[in-house]
């Protein structure tokens, strides 16, 4: 028999207490079993627990009369923490209720011009700024959708832009003012004064404008299915697409910092251009679900990024997977780890870079999620996994069928079987993602291109008849469940955090006199995220490669995708399609050493291409030039 600690024998257990202790056992036990068996069983139990709770957030909103929107959710913080700071902006800070009633002066100043009407879309061309968000509040409270235009844009995409938006309103435009007023659109300056003839100053009515509400009747015609905004995104046609983002789905992105901890006490850094997807609908829309204080920059800057968090005591910062590789290419300080920041909210992030962040700037969690702008659904890694950009759950799938199917790349199509059907990826394989189109997972398109939004829906995909969005992503599904990036299809890269559409590139080369005809692409560069853009180029008979010349028609792009190489052929290789073959030659490069043809490379500071050397190569190759 077992003896005590002073030798006299210990008494038995009963079989009720043996039964007691074999469960005490069994408990210590438990935990240790299920940490080796599923490790992620409770980060996936408490996520599932939060989705729920955010569902029913959502239901009991969409239940709501009248209607309940995004700016619902904000007046209602405007009632409930008038005084807290909303937005931070160089030495200006802005409450809520600041933002309400400015909101009100400028709403009430479109009010009474004679060429806007309460509902007119209204295109948004401004640069970060307090007034950006006042402007778009302004128009929610008008019912008026805002299309928010990238201010980097020029000539043509910029035309084309209005006039899918169908737009009566302008901040700052020049080139092509004579075209706009053509098209009888309003151009309206926030500036005091305007000295161009055409445009008109507005500053000055909305100071002088009433900042008294705005009543629920001018917006009385939104619905859930009208569109609250529109963001503009690049794809194979050449031009920028305005995908609709409607208000039902700008209710939804209202819980895209909430389901990630955030809440009223944090400051949340916003560098991201607001016209972007991330920077609005994360940076924007999710700060006014929850109660947050904005730091807002103009742009992002490596140097001063973490003087500002410092500064301001930021707590959560939104991310592309460029930003924190700039800032891991900063000079290395001792105060690194000197900051508040304990979130870090985006997506594109490589898997070095990721690990690299986190062993110079501290213990931050780090949330990749998947969207995309137009697309019907998306991924969050709320475990922190390292390289992923999501992981599935039962109940995702079930609300939102998905799917990674077999893709052609030879062909740039999906595999399909004997009876036409899509050829479902297996755990470890590289598929095309899917996603089933529904009522609650809608695909609206893009407006005024019935072709593009049409090139975006696949049919007959796991059943005849069937309808799902197709993502143009590849990706990889493990056998833990965690999902990874693989690359893009079709005729746009990556660069500097911005998609490239290659047929823009090659409009703008096909102006140069000397060019024939061009093959662009991405390529990679090692130091760098996302891949550069390269052109093959023809030369019309009798012609010479004329650097300077090509330079001048390219610079009239957005400097991401002017290309960064050129390769000189006798001819652009294509199938028996007639479709462009860039796969070898995304392999290939532009290493000098191992291609004959002529190549040049960007140099911004002659204003045009210069001949690539073996000595410029390497350079590059070494990170001692930076694109």
């Amino acid at each position: 028999n077992p003896h005590q600690g002073d030798g006299s024998p210990a008494p038995l257990l009963n079989p009720s207490q043996q039964r007691q202790q074999q469960h005490q056992i069994y408990l210590l036990i438990f935990p240790l079993l299920l940490q080796t068996l599923c490790p992620y069983f409770w980060k996936d139990a408490f996520y599932l627990v939060k989705l729920i709770n955010i569902s029913k957030t959502y239901i009991l909103r969409r239940r709501r009369r009248p209607i309940f929107l995004f700016l619902d959710r904000f007046l209602e913080q405007a009632v409930a923490r008038p005084d807290a700071t909303f937005i931070v902006f160089e030495d200006e800070r802005f409450s809520y209720r600041d933002a309400d009633t400015t909101s009100n002066r400028i709403a009430n100043a479109l009010l009474r011009h004679p060429q806007y009407h309460a509902g007119d879309t209204v295109a948004l061309f401004m640069g970060n700024e307090p007034a950006f968000m006042f402007i778009c509040l302004a128009l929610a409270k008008l019912g008026s959708p805002a299309a928010l235009l990238n201010h980097n844009i020029r000539s043509r995409s910029l035309l084309h832009c209005f006039s899918c938006s169908s737009a009566t309103l302008q901040d700052a435009v020049g080139e092509v003012l004579s075209s706009l007023r053509e098209q009888r659109v309003t151009v309206l300056l926030m500036a005091r004064d305007c000295g161009v003839s055409g445009m008109e100053s507005f500053s000055s009515e909305v100071e002088q404008a009433s900042d008294t509400p705005l009543p629920r009747a001018l917006r009385s015609h939104v619905t859930f299915k009208s569109p609250a905004v529109l963001i503009y995104t690049s794809g194979t046609t050449g031009f920028p697409k305005a995908a609709v983002v409607n208000q039902n789905r700008l209710l939804m992105a209202l819980a895209v910092l909430a389901s990630n901890g955030v809440t009223a006490s944090d400051v949340i850094y916003l560098n991201l251009p607001l016209y972007h997807t991330a920077g609005f609908l994360v940076g924007f829309v999710g700060a006014v679900e929850t109660g947050s204080c904005i730091l807002l920059r103009r742009k992002f800057s490596a140097s001063q990024f973490w003087v500002d968090c410092r500064r301001h005591k930021v707590t959560v910062i939104q991310y592309i997977g460029e930003v924190l590789r700039y800032l891991c290419n900063t000079p290395t300080r001792p105060d690194d780890r000197d900051h508040c920041v304990r979130l870090a909210i985006g997506n594109g992030l490589r898997a070095d870079v990721w690990t690299d962040f986190l062993r110079r700037f501290g213990n931050i969690g780090v949330r990749e999620f998947y969207a995309s702008t137009e697309g019907n659904m998306g991924f969050l890694n709320y475990t922190g996994k390292i390289g992923a950009i999501g992981r599935t759950n039962f109940l995702q799938h079930k609300l939102f069928p998905y799917s990674l199917v077999k893709y052609d790349t030879e062909h740039d199509e999906p595999r399909r079987d004997a009876r036409g059907l899509c050829i479902e990826a297996v755990k470890g394989e590289t598929g095309l993602l899917v996603s089933k189109i529904t009522e609650r997972a809608p695909f609206i398109g893009y407006v005024g291109n019935e072709e593009q939004t049409e090139k975006k829906r696949l049919r007959d995909v796991l059943r005849p008849g069937d309808l799902y969005f197709n993502s143009g992503d590849l990706l990889r599904l493990d056998l833990e469940g965690f999902l990874y990036f693989q690359d893009r299809v079709g005729d746009t890269f990556r660069w500097k955090g911005e998609n490239v559409a290659t047929t823009e590139v090659a409009d703008a080369l096909s102006l140069a006199g000397c060019v024939r005809d061009s093959n662009v692409y991405g390529v990679e560069v090692p130091g760098h995220e996302g891949r550069a853009g390269m052109a093959v180029l023809t030369l019309r008979e009798g012609a010479q490669f004329e650097g300077v010349l090509v330079y001048q028609q390219v610079v009239g792009l957005p400097s991401y995708a002017r290309p960064r190489f050129i390769r000189i052929q006798t001819e652009v290789e294509v199938t028996s399609t007639f479709k462009q073959l860039k796969r070898r030659l995304v392999e290939e490069g532009f290493d000098p050493e191992s291609i004959a043809d002529p190549l040049y490379v960007l140099d911004e500071a002659a204003q045009s291409y210069i001949s690539l050397t073996p000595r410029v190569y390497g350079l590059l190759s070494s990170g001692g030039i930076k694109l």
